[in-house]
């Protein structure tokens, strides 16, 4: 189904509405827009008729213009279904870091804000590295970490990254959190669709092959995980010396001595486009 055929057959009731409240007419403009978002972001706020269209029709259309490989993978090709907290959850995963907020398991000095973000990229290959040993059946894209220096030591530089399960209320690691009765927590919530959410370090879900993906110590890392299975979390990174045992000319260093987490740490390099992942950018 092409994506004017899905806008015909989601329009029901409402295709006898005139001008800007036309599902049609809204969606020949932004198609024309290039879904520029900070356009439908302003066209969603107008009213709640509006907005009701934006969040059901035209972020989906967002996040197939900017991410086509993978929402269909998320969607399992099933382009005009639900996704797990709405489409407007997936597009605000796409382009906005969400900060993070000091915890039970992962201290912090002071709040670090989130922000938006021009370019992502997302692997679900990377998302292996972030699944036990018995959910690794489990399909996860995570996105790259946006780094912030905190501004309590030169040192200091933390890791934050976000992601998203194909199918979650299936998975195997919900139904490892609820087979070994993890409590949600009380006082977070998910950024992103505003879920409750498990910590999977509460959890014991953490692998030490997530530390190592993100250049993190095992131990200097939280990850939650909300009902609606979006991901999200945070690490300390850590500064690596100059007489580590790699070898300089393959590996790239930052100025304070930090290797830098390259394109080939992430993803895989086998040519396969489903596993090297997809890059998210906003016009």
């Amino acid at each position: 189904m092409s994506a004017r055929q899905r806008v015909r057959a989601s329009q029901g009731s409402d295709s006898g509405e005139l001008g800007i409240h036309n599902e049609r007419v809204l969606y020949l403009v932004f198609e024309s827009m290039k879904w520029d978002i900070h356009a439908l972001c302003s066209t969603a706020s107008v009213n709640r008729k509006l907005r009701a269209v934006v969040n059901r029709l035209l972020w989906r259309e967002v996040c197939l213009y900017r991410a086509p490989r993978m929402t269909a993978t998320l969607t399992n090709g099933v382009l005009n279904g639900r996704i797990g907290g709405g489409w407007h959850t997936l597009a605000k995963l796409m382009f906005f870091c969400c900060g993070c907020k000091p915890t039970r398991h992962f201290k912090l000095s002071q709040p670090t804000p989130g922000h938006r973000v021009k370019a992502s990229r997302f692997s679900k290959t990377s998302g292996q590295s972030f699944l036990s040993k018995n959910c690794r059946g489990d399909l996860l894209y995570v996105s790259d970490m946006c780094e912030h220096q905190t501004g309590d030591k030169e040192e200091d530089h933390l890791g934050i990254y976000r992601g998203v399960f194909r199918g979650f209320h299936r998975s195997r690691t919900m139904a490892c959190l609820i087979e070994r009765r993890v409590k949600l927590e009380e006082s977070v919530i998910c950024p992103y669709c505003g879920a409750r959410v498990w910590s999977m370090t509460a959890a014991r879900l953490v692998p030490k092959s997530a530390a190592r993906r993100l250049g993190s110590h095992d131990g200097a890392l939280e990850y939650f995980v909300c009902v609606n299975g979006h991901l999200y979390g945070s690490c300390w990174l850590v500064p690596l010396s100059s007489d580590e045992d790699e070898d300089e000319d393959e590996v790239e260093y930052y100025s304070d001595g930090r290797r830098r987490i390259t394109y080939d740490d992430r993803t895989a390099t086998n040519g396969s486009l489903g596993s090297m992942g997809e890059e998210v950018v906003e016009d």
